[in-house]
């Protein structure tokens, strides 16, 4: 849960630290990366191919609901359909000089995370959990995917970690203790970032606002990735 919003945060992160980035929506069933950057344009075409769609601060983005009609229907595909399409977006994109591109996954371990570890240039991957011991158990088996993939994890992201009292101050765990230290250390992690509740955030998300965020949860993350 959150991938799509940690996608968002490190493409914006790395596009105010002067580089040119990009998201590429894998979540064919569930996109969400044009909503949380208030695009509603559709994307357009060239001789060259595909052309994707520029957010308000310079992030290219290209996903399957810049080419709906309407962004409400459905995409009821089988799984090797949404891969060919992945791969059409990653391959048939005239994408502009672009340093860093972020890949929005689905969740599980699928046709479309298997497509991408194959078939795109992929330098690593950002594990985005949440509290729940259920998860810690679903992130297992996508670190082990990237490991029998030669794919290095760059690090874990914990969303929803906790919520800051605005009266007291205080830390509060709404979704019970975190096993994030446990899941990084098993794995050979070190690379550990939380997001909090925040409402702030949540209503940037769904205004379209992501590019105005402000909070410094990811920087250590968005800094090794720099240096990658």
């Amino acid at each position: 849960m959150g991938k799509s919003l940690v996608s968002s945060l490190l493409a914006v992160m790395l596009n105010r630290m002067g580089y040119k980035t990009a998201v590429l929506d894998a979540d064919i069933t569930g996109p969400s990366i044009p909503r949380i950057f208030g695009i509603k344009e559709r994307a357009g075409s060239s001789e060259l191919g595909l052309l994707p769609v520029i957010s308000k601060t310079g992030v290219e983005i290209m996903s399957i609901n810049l080419l709906l009609e309407n962004t409400s229907d459905p995409v009821i595909w089988r799984g090797p359909v949404l891969a060919g399409a992945v791969k059409q977006f990653w391959g048939e994109t005239v994408w502009n000089n672009v340093d860093f591109m972020f890949v929005d996954m689905p969740p599980g371990t699928g046709d479309v995370p298997l497509t991408v570890f194959q078939s795109l240039p992929v330098d690593g991957i950002v594990v985005v959990t949440s509290p729940q011991e259920l998860v810690s158990m679903i992130v297992s088996k996508a670190v082990k995917m990237a490991g029998l993939m030669n794919i290095p994890v760059i690090g874990i992201v914990e969303n929803m970690s906790y919520f800051t009292c605005p009266s007291c101050g205080s830390e509060h765990k709404i979704f019970g203790d975190s096993h994030i230290e446990a899941v990084a250390a098993e794995h050979g992690i070190t690379e550990i970032a939380r997001i909090p509740i925040d409402s702030k955030l949540a209503a940037a998300s769904d205004r379209g606002a992501i590019e105005l965020f402000e909070g410094d949860w990811l920087n250590s993350l968005a800094e090794k990735i720099e240096n990658m």
